[in-house]
């Protein structure tokens, strides 16, 4: 069974959700239960997606290993999963300030921030498996 990540109202109308259970659920419960589903709804808000690039050029095995691998985290499901994140592939040879600055690096992982500049991410080993991948590219999100 896949998880599922769902955005339920936003901060004003949150609250509100509760109010039919006061009952059912005691003010602990509820404020925790608040905290989770605002973070949830932040985390996955449709408004600002998740953004990964993938710097890598023609030939090289080593990211045509990664692509495969990225290809199958992606399409893993559970509490790590991709299904929200926005992969771009860039080839090097494309852009020369990008080939000056990966030749020799690639392949190279970049998550985007909110206010839209790149983070590099600290290189993944060829031998992980894909649920590890999909893990450490996860917690790169969570940061």
């Amino acid at each position: 069974m896949a998880a599922v990540r769902i955005a339920i109202g936003n901060a004003a109308t949150r609250p509100l959700l509760f109010r039919h259970l006061p009952s059912a659920v005691n003010s602990t419960t509820r404020n925790s239960r608040l905290a989770f589903f605002a973070a949830s709804a932040s985390f996955s808000s449709p408004s600002t997606p998740r953004k990964l690039i993938l710097y890598s050029k023609p030939g090289c095995c080593l990211c045509d290993g990664l692509k495969e691998k990225l290809d199958a985290a992606f399409s893993l499901s559970g509490p790590n999963s991709l299904a929200d994140v926005q992969l771009q592939m860039r080839d090097i040879t494309s852009n020369p300030e990008w080939e000056r600055l990966y030749q020799y690096e690639i392949p190279v992982l970049a998550r985007v921030r909110e206010d839209g500049t790149e983070e590099t991410l600290p290189r993944l080993s060829p031998r992980l498996g894909v649920e590890l991948v999909q893990k450490k590219i996860a917690s790169a999100f969570d940061q």
